[in-house]
């Protein structure tokens, strides 16, 4: 029979405990667990639960890394009267914290950075005109008011950093003036500048990226029309791509310009369908545990995460969801049990 000294020209290693430095391919027996173990990659994304947001929402802005994440404001649902938030929450991995809110309540806002640099822009407020440009930096333990965006708007792509961001496209809510936008606007730490338009004009759209090399895609324009239009910023212009294959509305996204996934939204009912963006185009990949319209999302196409989101299929989902799901990219390294039957 042949054996792994055989084929690889090595023993494997008799070890009390895994290694530290382990390679793919790589395969162990555990002495103290009794297990023969190796180390493989990932062949597709996966899903697994994560910690759940003290308070329910979505449709908020949102920064940071799979580890380090941040959450503010947002609309919680459920009818009238005041459920538009300022809670802002914290992630390290395993608990969501609460941590100072923000100074104005609003959903379908803008949001980028880190745990302990954020920036929140635009969004919805409870009182005419209704919507705002207040942008709003994060220093990892309070907020502040900056200096606001050209174009008040709600429900625009954001990317980026707390001192070079982009916000685009959105909505100049109320309807009765509202139209679905093209504006797009960089921010360099101290100012807002409109820049050049998206090509397609729309609000409810994911974002993705840098203030240099971004990615926006999905949205809604009034009839209504879900849209799976993508397009790539150069940091000076935007450039059509090939569309999601799925349109939708308030949709999420996280990664960068060249590999991003694109997950929920609504299309007539809150959708699970999550796509992966390779530079080229979209394509379908695992789909997202629940269905769900305007979740936070951080982290990148190999280490992400999404929380919240509004549930069920309705155009105002009556209520939200606290869960969060964390994503394992194809390619990345797990240490698995050999079982032999």
């Amino acid at each position: 029979m042949t054996t792994y000294y055989g084929l690889y020209g090595q023993k494997v290693q008799y070890l009390a405990s895994d290694p530290t430095d382990v390679q793919i391919g790589q395969v162990w027996y555990n002495s103290t667990s009794a297990t023969l173990k190796v180390r493989a990659a990932t062949t597709s994304g996966t899903w697994a639960s994560g910690g759940n947001l003290n308070t329910a929402r979505y449709g908020f802005g949102t920064a940071g890394t799979q580890t380090a994440a941040l959450g503010f404001g947002g609309y919680i649902g459920g009818g009238a009267g005041v459920n538009t938030t300022t809670a802002t929450e914290a992630y390290d991995g395993t608990t969501w914290t609460t941590v100072s809110s923000m100074p104005l309540a609003r959903r379908y806002l803008g949001g980028c950075g880190t745990q302990t640099a954020a920036l929140g822009f635009g969004g919805y407020v409870m009182s005419a005109p209704y919507k705002t440009g207040q942008t709003t930096a994060w220093s990892g333990s309070s907020w502040t008011v900056v200096n606001s965006m050209n174009t008040a708007r709600t429900s625009l792509a954001s990317f980026g950093t707390q001192t070079a961001a982009i916000g685009a496209g959105g909505d100049n809510y109320p309807p009765a003036t509202g139209r679905p936008s093209n504006v797009t606007e960089s921010y360099n730490g101290t100012s807002w500048t409109t820049v050049n338009s998206l090509n397609t004009a729309r609000r409810g759209l994911g974002g993705a990226g840098i203030q240099t090399a971004g990615l926006a895609f999905g949205g809604y324009i009034e009839t209504p029309v879900y849209q799976a239009a993508s397009e790539s910023w150069n940091g000076t212009s935007w450039t059509t791509t090939p569309s999601l294959n799925t349109g939708r509305n308030r949709v999420s996204g996280f990664g960068t310009q060249t590999i991003a996934i694109a997950l929920g939204g609504y299309n007539g009912a809150a959708t699970n369908s999550t796509e992966l963006w390779n530079g080229t185009s979209w394509t379908a990949t695992t789909n997202y545990p629940t269905a769900v319209d305007g979740a936070g999302t951080a982290g990148t196409n190999t280490a992400g995460l999404a929380f919240g989101g509004g549930t069920p299929a309705s155009p105002a989902p009556s209520y939200s969801t606290v869960a969060s799901q964390e994503w394992t990219g194809a390619g990345v390294g797990q240490t698995k049990t050999v079982t032999v039957t």
